[in-house]
């Protein structure tokens, strides 16, 4: 046990669950709730290579650009014919009238914005879009739109019609739902998060939405649908932090073996890592926030296993010190360096955005052929305003640029012809003897021939 103080949820009601201990898991409460800062900060920087696919315009489809309006934070759904695709999008940055798309293959083309209902006009926070089955069998689709209150609309025939949205309760919270899990019992357990404004709405106003004052306390909760998503508990806190990192917009991924479920978490205050907690009771109970390494740090963290077992996590790049901050990037690695606290293999830069962080609110799908469909919003055309654009590509083809970086390498490599050496990746404290390394790199010397990659160096302030 640490200095920090941790306890229950008392303000929830929450009992007391322990759960027994097995070699290298740590203590699992039902809410963690942590006061003051992390007992330690990680390296803010990361020595993984970096691979650079934004100039790879061939593999990008742009899915939807109005000249003048905002265009942002895309989620997607694949339906079980494993070619259509739905996509949600709101006219604005988080809040505005949510554009519904359609592709029939796999993401390559696109149709014009479907009608919606009309009181999807006035939604308030990122739309969210899952399927979901009930017990009987039944599928549907379903979209949240978040603040105070949390709503929801249901789609019975795949997408074709929609009810309007309605609340789910009388919560609210923000960026609903981050993500759905669906538990060994056929229950759906939500992830959203809150910083005191919205959980019981108040007097102010955040946009058209009720809104108390911030608390300085950023709390994790999940909701549970028994019933195929129709019906929703009340908001249930996982993880609560005060007076230290801002940890929300969780992102959840299973174990390989099905035994685990990680949170990947983000952390919003800018001076630490992201974070990560772990469950090996279907969610009943968690382990403590703990920080994830610099290589995982990020916004809204979207993943998916590949078709060899490794994890491909998608994000927007907050990293401390990352040549890429402020991009649209992907992180591959397997389950066990999450867990273990590990860099991972490599970083993927899947596209370059023009303005500060504001990006990469990240779908992300995969095909029976082995391609990954992801898709965000981005300021992808300077001076333009946010447009929503997919990437493509196949791990194998990831795993092939990998084979031409060094064996041992601080560089950021490019896909752009070389025109000058590109400045090194410092990962956290490795700046001892940078400028020695630097100086014998800029010489032409046999020893290095093939280390130089180019890239344009990101020097962006962090998004707000």
């Amino acid at each position: 046990m640490t200095s920090l103080s941790v306890r229950l949820c008392a303000s929830a009601g929450l009992a007391v669950i322990a759960v027994p201990l097995v070699a290298g898991e740590v203590e699992s409460v039902a809410c963690p709730t942590l006061e003051g800062p992390p007992p330690q900060t990680l390296p803010a920087g990361y020595a993984i290579p970096t691979i650079d696919l934004a100039h790879e315009t061939h593999r990008q489809v742009i899915v939807d650009r109005e000249k003048g309006q905002y265009l942002g934070h895309p989620t997607t759904v694949l339906l079980k014919d494993n070619r259509t695709m739905i996509a949600v999008y709101p006219k604005g940055h988080g809040g505005g009238a949510i554009v519904m798309k359609r592709s029939t293959d796999g993401g390559l083309t696109w149709s014009d914005r479907l009608p919606t209902p009309e009181n999807w006009a006035t939604s308030q926070e990122v739309p969210t879009l899952y399927p979901v089955t009930d017990a009987k069998g039944k599928d549907r689709l379903i979209m949240f739109s978040g603040l105070y209150p949390i709503r929801m609309a249901v789609s019975q025939d795949e997408g074709v019609t929609w009810t309007p949205l309605k609340p789910i309760g009388d919560f609210g919270g923000i960026v609903t739902m981050a993500d759905l899990v669906r538990l060994k019992d056929g229950t759906y357990m939500a992830l959203f998060h809150d910083d005191g404004r919205f959980i019981h709405g108040g007097k102010g106003r955040h946009r058209q939405s009720p809104a108390a004052k911030r608390t300085g306390t950023w709390t994790v909760y999940k909701t549970l649908s028994a019933d195929g998503g129709l019906t929703w508990s009340d908001a249930i806190p996982i993880a609560r932090w005060t007076g230290g990192p801002h940890i929300c917009e969780p992102g959840a991924v299973r174990s390989p073996d099905g035994r685990q479920i990680a949170v990947l978490l983000r952390e919003n205050s800018r001076r630490y890592n992201s974070f990560v907690i772990f469950s090996r009771d279907e969610g009943r109970t968690w382990s403590k926030p703990r920080q994830l390494p610099a290589a995982l740090t990020g916004d809204r963290h979207q993943a998916l296993y590949a078709p060899d077992g490794r994890l491909v996590i998608s994000f927007r790049d907050t990293t401390r010190e990352s040549p890429t901050k402020g991009d649209w990037v992907m992180w591959i690695g397997t389950y066990d360096d999450i867990r273990e606290g590990r860099e991972g293999q490599y970083r993927v830069r899947l596209m370059d955005n023009h303005r500060s962080a504001d990006c990469a609110y990240p779908a992300l799908e995969l095909l029976p052929d082995g391609t990954f469909v992801a898709m965000t919003y981005g300021h992808w055309t300077p001076g333009e305003a946010p447009y929503i654009a997919g990437v493509r590509f196949k791990i194998s083809e990831i795993d092939k640029r990998a084979k031409r970086l060094p064996q041992k390498t601080d560089l950021f490599t490019s896909g752009v012809p070389a025109r000058r050496v590109s400045r090194p990746v410092l990962p956290g404290r490795a700046f001892l003897g940078f400028a020695r390394r630097l100086a014998t790199l800029l010489q032409p010397s046999p020893s290095h021939a093939g280390r130089r990659g180019t890239s344009r160096w990101s020097d962006r302030a962090s998004w707000r």
